[in-house]
C-alpha cells in the first residue's frame, strides 16, 4: 500500500506541475525577470501550494504515527552550516539559470525537448559529483 500511494502522490504532483505551467522553464524565468517579461504566476502556484500543504502537515502531525510506517521521518537539524547555504545557492542558480527545479524537471523529461535533456543529465551529474566528493571527504576525515 505504501508504494501504491508514493506511486499516486507523485502522479498528483506531476499532473500539478502540468497544469499549473511549471514543467515550462519560461515561467520560472519569467517570474524571475521583475523588469521584462515578469509573470507573476509562480507566486500563486506556490501560494496555492503552501495554503495546502500547511494544514495537511498539522493534521497529519496530530496522528502518533504515519498511515504507512512506523515513526515519522521529520528532520531534526535546525542549524545552517556551510552545506546548506552552498546547496541553496547552486540550487537556486541552476533553478534561475535553466528555469527547472528537479521535479518539474523529471516531469517534463517525456517531452525529450533538448534544453530539459541537458538540465536532466547535468542534475544527475551534479548529484553523483556531490555524493562521491562528500563520501570521500567523510573517508578521509
Amino acid at each position: 500500500m505504501k508504494n501504491l500511494v508514493t506511486l499516486l502522490s507523485g502522479l498528483m504532483f506531476g499532473f500539478g506541475l502540468l497544469l499549473s505551467g511549471m514543467a515550462n522553464p519560461a515561467k520560472v524565468q519569467n517570474f524571475l525577470d521583475l523588469f521584462g517579461t515578469w509573470d507573476p504566476s509562480l507566486a500563486f502556484v506556490m501560494g496555492g501550494a503552501i495554503a495546502i500543504t500547511m494544514p495537511g502537515f498539522w493534521l497529519v502531525t496530530r496522528r502518533s504515527k504515519p498511515f504507512f510506517n512506523d515513526v515519522f521521518h521529520l528532520p531534526t537539524r535546525t542549524d545552517f552550516d556551510a552545506r546548506l547555504i552552498t546547496g541553496a545557492a547552486i540550487f537556486g542558480v541552476g533553478w534561475g539559470l535553466g528555469g527547472f527545479c528537479p521535479g518539474p524537471a523529471m516531469t517534463a523529461l517525456p517531452l525529450a525537448a533538448e534544453g530539459t535533456l541537458i538540465f536532466v543529465a547535468t542534475m544527475l551529474t551534479g548529484m553523483a559529483a556531490s555524493k562521491y566528493v562528500l563520501q570521500r571527504r567523510d573517508n578521509h576525515v
